[in-house]
């Protein structure tokens, strides 16, 4: 990524961000968290990943939420934002934290943890 999709991509972050906390009034919306976002070379469509609490019914509802919402984040990205041309929003779910979660389990049975790490035997 260019120095400039890089800045673009983190001020839609910010943005997004903000807003969702402040301005996106929908009761469907759950615990959302704006994980990352990539920005086209062309700053045409942007990329949020997401973070969401529940489970995949929660996960799917939120991210429906998300979609209806595009068109009043954009406004208000145009709005808030000094570029040209606002990016197509496209959201999806970011599943880095469950899969971290699913490593720390594995990780948890593989380990015991009675035994100190610098004194196991292999």
């Amino acid at each position: 990524m260019s120095r400039r999709t890089e800045q673009v991509a983190e001020a839609i972050r910010r943005t997004i961000s903000e807003l969702l906390l402040t301005e996106v009034r929908d009761p469907r919306l759950g615990s959302v968290t704006v994980m990352d976002v990539h920005v086209s070379p062309d700053i045409r469509y942007a990329r949020i990943h997401v973070g969401v609490l529940g489970d995949a019914d929660e996960q799917s509802a939120t991210l429906a939420t998300l979609r209806r919402a595009t068109g009043f984040l954009r406004t208000e990205l145009a709005q808030r934002m000094p570029i040209r041309h606002v990016p197509e929003l496209r959201f999806q779910i970011d599943r880095s934290a469950e899969h971290a979660i699913h490593i720390s389990k594995l990780l948890s049975e593989v380990l015991p943890e009675d035994e100190p790490e610098g004194e196991r035997r292999d």
